[in-house]
């Protein structure tokens, strides 16, 4: 008699689980991978001229080349993207005007998750989306003086810095196969949104380089006015637009 009161509870759970299988085989599943070119535009305190980049205001960076490799996983209502990009900026000028030239270059590296949202358009082949993403980005790069007033002339390397981040994204989704879209997009991105920080790359000395090699968004503990060595007063915003292209291949 035991047993076959257990019967009918599971049944009931064995029902309940089919029930859950069918309605994730009728599900829509949505899975994308795909590879895309763009270009990225600093903003914000990346961007400016040479001449801030001297004076440590800005970072006086100008717009390079963006790469992305994009994923997209949809199931159940939710959709979450993957992105990994690497974008380049550089710009070459004078550190002051007549006096030296700055010949700078940076490469950062993003990791970014997030959600996107989805609004259907009936009857058209376009999907528009907006999205939100944490981000993970690495910066690198180097920097090279030549006749610049109080730094020795060289070319040096920028100290590998990481940065958390967040962004915003937008764009549409044309349908191009059953199988294939074009992914056009854009997006603002705030790289260094938290772990700002300040670094002495050259302790065994006390000299003006020391501001320029190292990523040193946060402001100078040592600052004081007037000081030729520690003369960056502020912490500054690395932001970047990008404007993308991505072909997506998948369900």
């Amino acid at each position: 008699m035991k047993s076959h009161s257990l019967f009918p509870s599971r049944a009931l759970s064995v029902l309940l689980l089919l029930i859950f299988v069918a309605a994730l085989a009728h599900a829509q599943f949505t899975f994308q991978i795909g590879a895309g070119v763009g270009v990225a535009i600093p903003a914000s305190d990346y961007a400016g001229t040479t001449v801030d980049f001297y004076n440590g205001t800005k970072y006086g960076l100008g717009s390079g080349l963006n790469l992305q490799a994009k994923t997209r996983f949809g199931l159940l209502g939710l959709r979450l993207t993957g992105e990994v990009d690497y974008s380049s900026f550089g710009k070459s000028g004078e550190a002051q005007p007549g006096q030296g030239t700055i010949d700078l270059s940076q490469k950062v590296v993003a990791i970014k998750v997030g959600p996107e949202f989805y609004m259907g358009v009936p009857f058209a082949p376009v999907t528009p989306y907006i999205g939100i993403n944490v981000a993970l980005s690495r910066f690198s790069g180097q920097v090279q003086f030549q006749g610049v007033a109080k730094v020795p002339s060289a070319t040096y390397d920028l100290a590998t810095a990481v940065r958390l981040g967040a962004g915003f994204n937008g764009g549409v989704l044309v349908k191009l196969g059953s199988f294939t879209s074009l992914d056009l997009g854009v997006s603002y991105d705030l790289m260094n949104a938290s772990d700002k920080a300040w670094e002495d790359t050259n302790r065994a000395q006390d000299q003006r380089l020391d501001s320029y090699i190292a990523l040193n968004d946060n402001r100078d503990p040592l600052y004081r006015a007037g000081d030729e060595k520690h003369f960056i007063n502020n912490a500054r915003d690395i932001n970047a637009f990008q404007v993308k292209a991505t072909i997506m291949v998948g369900l």
